[in-house]
């Protein structure tokens, strides 16, 4: 008993912890081309939905160049994966991706255009380009059913070691 009590206070600690975002791409400069995309077709949902066709040009106006090259990356991501089918893969995620952002708005009712608006204002404020990864990996922005990276197994986050 002595010996299960410090293994039991150690995952017990481990419980206490905020849950930490699991990342889902091999590497995190896969993992970055899709936090992107998620920026992207958020703003997408956000100008549609709210409308706002202003502030959704000036985000790709000032960050034309880190999309195009983010696409780009995005396209060779897709098409190293599925081969032939890399572009309708490709065409098939950003749909999917931005119909899940679609259907969180609506259940936000309201709220999404008040609350999710200001972020326009936050990346225009964004120094730079470079900026914009981790910027969207702060915003959590991918819905669970249009995970990163699809089609690849999910890093398990380290487990801790057993104690006998």
């Amino acid at each position: 008993m002595r010996r299960l009590l410090p293994t039991l206070a150690i995952l017990g600690a481990f419980a206490a912890q905020p849950a930490l975002a699991v990342t889902q791409c091999a590497s995190p400069a896969d993992q970055a081309l899709f936090e992107v995309q998620a920026l992207r077709s958020h703003f997408v949902v956000l100008a549609t939905g709210c409308p706002n066709d202003a502030a959704y040009s000036a985000f790709v106006g000032k960050y034309k160049a880190t999309l195009l090259a983010n696409d780009q990356a995005l396209t060779a991501w897709f098409k190293k994966r599925y081969g032939a089918r890399g572009q309708f893969e490709h065409d098939q995620y950003v749909t999917d991706l931005t119909n899940a952002m679609s259907g969180d708005s609506s259940r936000q009712g309201s709220d999404f255009c008040a609350h999710d608006g200001l972020m326009f204002n936050e990346v225009m404020a964004l120094p730079s380009g470079n900026d914009l990864p981790e910027y969207a990996a702060a915003k959590d922005l991918i819905p669970a059913s249009a995970q990163a990276c699809p089609g690849t197994a999910p890093k398990a986050a380290p487990r801790p070691a057993a104690h006998r």
